[in-house]
C-alpha cells in the first residue's frame, strides 16, 4: 500500500484522527492528533475514504504527551494515552455534540458538562484478556484479531494488576477469553471462556473463585460462580459472564443522576429495559409503586432476582427487548433504557413509543446509535431536554451518556 504525508485536522468517534488525501477522500489514522503532520501507510481504501497506519509523526501537536504504557499504539485497548486527561474529556464532549448535530439533526444539543472519572487510571473492576497461541496473557493488536502478549496494563484496579501476571497457561488451551472481576473485600472471580464444552486442566493455588464458561453454561472450578460488588454500599451479586458496569465510581454517579432527573414522585410504573443485574432498578424500586425489568441474559436475570429479592412490587421479563416489548400491554410513566452498543432495535423503539411514557431516560455507550435513536424519538413526539456525558473509560474513545426525553 502507498505511503504518504497527511495533515490531520480533527478527532472522530472511534479514536482516529482524520485528514484528507490528495484526491479529497477522508483518511482515518489511529493514534494521530489534530494539527499534526504524519507519515502513514494506507491499509484499506474505499471509494469515499481510507484507513491508514501511523508510521511517523513529522510535526507533533503541542497537546501530544508521552503515553504511560509501553504497549500504547500496538495494543488496541487504549486510544488517548497521548492526550492529557482534561483534553480527552474536551474531545469526547465535542464528538458527542457532533454526532447529535450530524445524525440526530439537533442544531444546538442540550449537552451538559462531562462528568469526569475520579480516577483516570486503574479504574476497571473487570478486565478481559485474550491468550496468545503460546498461552501468554495479552490483548488484541489494534485493528487486528492477532493477540499480543503484554507485560503491563494501567486500567485494572490494583488487586487485579497484582494477580494477572501470576497466571500461566499451556499453549493452545482452547480458552478464548480470560476475565477477572474484583468484588468486595478483594474477592476475585476468574472466568475462563471457551467454545470447548470441557474445561482445560486447571489448578489454582490462590484464594480466588474460578469458573469455566462453555457452551453448556458455567462450571465451577473453585469457589463460587459469582462475586459481589458494592455500589453505594449496596451489595450486588454478579455471575461469571454477566454484565456489570466496570467503573464503580461512575456507576454511582449515573445512579445519582437518574435519581436526580427522573420525576419519580409522580410515577406509578417504571420500566427498566436491558436491566442487567439490576443496578438501576435496585435504587429506583424504592421510589415507585411498581417496577418491571426486561433482560435477555439468563445469567443477569438470575442476578437481578437475587439483587431485588427484597421488593414485592418488582417484576422481571426474560427475553430480548425487541420481542418482549411489543407483546406487553402496559403503560409505564417512566422508561429507562440501557441498550448495548448497537442501540435500540427499531421494533423495540416503536413499541416504547406506542407505550407513550411521559419520560424516557436513555443510557448510551455509543454516541452514533444514541443520535440515530434520538432522531427517531424526536420524530415520534418526544423532545430532548438534556444530555449528560459520563467518562467511564478514561484513555479510550468510549463515551457514556444519559439523555432525558419528555413526551
Amino acid at each position: 500500500m502507498d505511503e504518504l504525508e497527511v495533515e490531520l485536522t480533527t478527532l472522530v468517534y472511534g479514536g482516529d484522527a482524520m485528514g484528507r488525501l490528495p484526491d479529497g477522500r477522508a483518511v482515518f489514522v489511529p493514534y494521530g492528533l489534530p494539527d499534526e503532520r504524519v507519515r502513514v501507510r494506507l491499509v484499506d481504501e474505499k471509494r469515499g475514504h481510507a484507513r491508514a497506519e501511523l508510521l511517523e509523526v513529522l510535526r507533533p501537536s503541542p497537546e501530544r504527551i508521552a503515553p504511560r504504557c509501553a504497549h500504547f499504539g500496538v495494543c488496541g485497548g487504549c486510544h488517548y494515552q497521548h492526550l492529557a486527561y482534561s483534553r480527552q474529556l474536551d474531545y469526547k464532549t465535542t464528538i458527542l455534540r457532533e454526532q447529535l448535530v450530524r445524525i440526530a439533526g439537533i442544531a444546538n444539543p442540550p449537552l451538559r458538562e462531562m462528568r469526569p472519572a475520579p480516577a483516570a487510571w486503574n479504574y476497571r473492576n473487570t478486565v478481559q484478556f485474550s491468550l496468545t497461541s503460546g498461552g501468554e496473557i495479552g490483548y488484541q493488536r489494534a485493528g487486528s484479531h492477532e493477540v499480543i502478549a503484554i507485560q503491563e496494563c494501567h486500567l485494572p484496579e490494583a488487586p487485579l494488576n497484582q494477580l494477572w501476571p501470576q497466571f500461566a497457561f499451556e499453549p493452545e488451551t482452547g480458552i478464548d477469553r480470560v476475565e477477572l472481576r474484583l468484588g468486595l473485600d478483594e474477592d476475585i472471580l476468574l472466568t475462563l471462556e471457551s467454545a470447548d464444552p470441557q474445561p482445560p486442566e486447571f489448578t489454582v493455588d490462590l484464594p480466588i473463585s474460578a469458573v469455566h464458561l462453555g457452551p453448556a453454561g458455567p462450571m465451577v472450578l473453585a469457589g463460587d460462580d459469582y462475586t459481589v460488588l458494592s455500589v453505594f454500599e449496596r451489595p450486588f451479586r454478579v455471575s461469571a459472564g454477566a454484565f456489570f458496569q466496570v467503573n464503580t465510581a461512575q456507576a454511582e454517579a449515573m445512579v445519582t443522576h437518574l435519581l436526580d432527573i427522573l420525576p419519580l414522585n409522580s410515577a406509578q410504573f417504571l420500566l427498566d429495559v436491558y436491566c442487567g443485574a439490576g443496578l438501576f432498578s435496585a435504587f429506583l424500586a424504592p421510589r415507585v409503586p411498581h417496577l418491571a425489568g426486561i433482560e435477555l441474559s439468563a445469567l443477569a436475570c438470575r442476578d437481578f432476582i437475587a439483587n431485588l429479592d427484597e421488593f414485592e412490587h418488582v417484576d422481571l421479563y426474560e427475553g430480548a427487548a425487541e420481542m418482549v416489548l411489543p407483546a406487553l400491554k402496559i403503560k409505564p410513566d417512566i422508561v429507562v433504557v440501557d441498550p448495548p452498543r448497537a442501540g435500540l432495535e427499531r421494533s423495540a423503539l416503536e413499541a416504547l413509543v406506542g407505550m407513550a411514557p411521559a419520560t424516557l431516560a436513555y443510557v448510551s455507550c455509543d454516541p452514533a446509535t444514541l443520535a440515530r435513536d434520538a432522531r427517531r424519538l424526536l420524530q415520534s413526539g418526544y423532545r430532548l431536554t438534556q444530555v449528560t456525558p459520563f467518562d467511564l473509560f478514561p484513555q479510550t474513545y468510549a463515551v457514556e451518556s444519559i439523555s432525558l426525553f419528555e413526551k
